[in-house]
């Protein structure tokens, strides 16, 4: 009897070290590299650097896209709306007062949060091994070019 024929795609050379997920999602909500915690996880405010300057781990893969924006909007949402909805019941203030209130708290809070929500996301999939962060990824993997479609590895 043949034995069943495996892809290259599920082998794997060297079983893969454990990523601890919660200790790089802790040092990137810091704004550290999630393999060593050392380096700077930021170049600017929501960019990311290529490789980290203490270990030289390779950083560029990582695809937050918008998800650190809807983690942020629902941690603030849910901080700002049960303040408003207690204040307005309690004290009943004015309209203006009330925007002149939740409007700087919400946006302040916001941009407080955002970097931080970034890095705990990249920390997240550095942990997991996606987007090329897997060191075992196969060579014959499709890369997206800018224009978003797939380049397949014979062309590169």
């Amino acid at each position: 009897m043949k034995p069943p024929a495996v892809s290259t795609w599920t082998q794997k050379t060297a079983p893969t070290p454990d990523r601890d997920i919660w200790l790089s999602m802790k040092r990137g909500l810091r704004g550290r590299c999630p393999h060593c915690g050392e380096g700077k996880l930021f170049r600017a405010f929501l960019k990311v650097t290529e490789n980290c300057p203490s270990c030289g781990e390779e950083l560029f893969h990582h695809r937050a896209d918008d998800l650190p924006a809807y983690l942020v909007i629902v941690i603030v949402g849910h901080i700002v709306v049960p303040l408003a909805l207690a204040v307005e019941t309690s004290f009943a203030p004015s309209v203006l007062l009330q925007l002149a209130i939740y409007l700087p708290i919400t946006f302040i809070s916001s941009l407080l949060l955002l970097q931080p929500v970034k890095g705990a996301v990249v920390g997240l999939q550095w942990a997991c091994r996606m987007h090329g962060f897997d060191d075992q990824s196969p060579d014959d993997m499709p890369v997206l070019d800018a224009a978003g479609g797939k380049t397949p590895p014979e062309t590169r």
